[in-house]
């Protein structure tokens, strides 16, 4: 039997990565830090997928995941020779996990005699470079890591909700999710044949669909959620259901589908990313996520960023001629942003965000944390601020 080791056993690790790799007949060893998720893996060998969806007739609303096993990360010799004797590695942890992890990892590569490929199924780009790094460090001298290992990047969609506590409290192992269930991976990140895993989508112009997912994704769940904030929507599904909202958020969508189908004619066309888009406004609008307007639309500072999904794809419509008035307009919409929990507070580097705004005021934080800076930027920075005055939260 194959063997895939698993770094981190949380949302995406357990309904998305085990359940796939499960499904194909490895046996899954989860390493995770929360004692309860490792424990109960190791005394039942099981969990449950509930799928939160709209599904076709036959297709099952609840999957059972066999055949897995938890270590703690503390227990590092029983993880590194869990490395060691895999076929395939991967990880869901989180970008500022992966720094945290590597020690653990290296170890176990040392003691490897075949070469072998992590999956970094991280959302992070240059996921391959940044591991690269931090494995580098603590591996030995003398370790030839290209040769060695193959570091692979994937893009990847899969929308989990936010639990309910109760559901957590009664079984730490269930997982919700949506029914789509694909792990878009880079080909050439790996060393030897790839597993055969249905599900496993590989890719050889990655860079495309690392694009699509920040430009298009990501760029129109985050327009949904500042929209739908500025008209006092909480669930993301409401926004969608609100015409005004739908309209605003694909507007937004579509402009960043042209400026890829202009960046990249031999994998995008209209037809495509026509479907592509609205799929995706089909998967939001999914009711059974119940997805929260503060939950998609926080962490402003990093959404916000130059190179990230609002600053990211106005350039990219820029650089490709492609008319960005719906971009502008979901920059404007997010400087507005200050949705709550349900305890009725902000996201803590939310409200830092607020103070900086307060201080430097619109234009100083296009100009300074968002990167609108240069000559060639005036005219959209205009444009942002004047859609700023004129919007409200109502």
């Amino acid at each position: 039997m194959k063997r895939i080791v698993q770094f981190g056993a949380g949302n995406i690790g357990r309904s998305l990565v085990g359940q796939l790799f499960s499904r194909a007949g490895y046996e899954v060893t989860f390493v995770d830090a929360v004692e309860a998720i490792v424990r109960a893996l190791n005394q039942r060998g099981r969990y449950e997928v509930i799928v939160k969806d709209a599904l076709p007739p036959g297709q099952p609303d609840q999957l059972t995941v066999t055949n897995v096993r938890g270590l703690h990360a503390s227990q590092a010799a029983e993880v590194a020779q869990a490395v060691a004797r895999a076929d395939v590695l991967a990880t869901a942890v989180g970008p500022a996990a992966l720094p945290k992890i590597a020690p653990t990892l290296a170890a176990g590569l040392a003691k490897r005699t075949a070469p072998v490929s992590i999956i970094l199924c991280e959302n992070l780009r240059a996921a391959a470079g940044h591991m690269r790094g931090w494995l580098g460090g603590h591996l030995p001298g003398g370790f030839d890591l290209p040769a060695r290992v193959g570091l692979v990047e994937t893009s990847i969609g899969k929308m989990v909700p936010i639990m309910p506590a109760e559901v957590v409290r009664q079984d730490p192992l269930v997982v919700w999710a949506e029914a789509y269930n694909q792990i878009i991976a880079d080909r050439a990140g790996f060393l030897g044949p790839p597993p055969e895993v249905p599900g496993l989508v590989l890719k050889d112009n990655f860079a495309a669909y690392v694009d699509r997912k920040l430009f298009i994704h990501n760029l129109g769940h985050a327009a949904a959620a500042y929209f739908g904030y500025l008209r006092g929507r909480q669930s993301i599904w409401q926004c969608v259901e609100d015409e005004e909202i739908h309209a605003r958020a694909r507007a937004a969508m579509w402009a960043s589908a042209e400026a890829l189908i202009a960046k990249y004619p031999g994998e995008f066309d209209p037809a495509n990313q026509a479907d592509h888009v609205d799929d995706l406004l089909r998967r939001f609008a999914n009711k059974a996520l119940n997805d929260s307007v503060y939950r998609v639309g926080r962490d402003l500072y990093r959404k916000l960023g130059p190179e990230d999904r609002c600053i990211g794809s106005l350039r990219l419509a820029r650089a490709c001629g492609v008319d960005a008035e719906p971009i502008l307009r979901t920059i404007a919409a997010a400087l507005h942003f200050r949705a709550c929990d349900e305890h009725g507070e902000m996201f803590p580097a939310d409200a830092e965000f607020h103070e900086a705004l307060r201080r430097q005021g619109p234009r100083g934080m296009l100009e300074t944390h968002c990167g609108l800076n240069q000559p060639e930027d005036a005219a959209d920075v205009e444009r942002i601020l004047a859609e700023y005055e004129r919007i409200q939260p109502e």
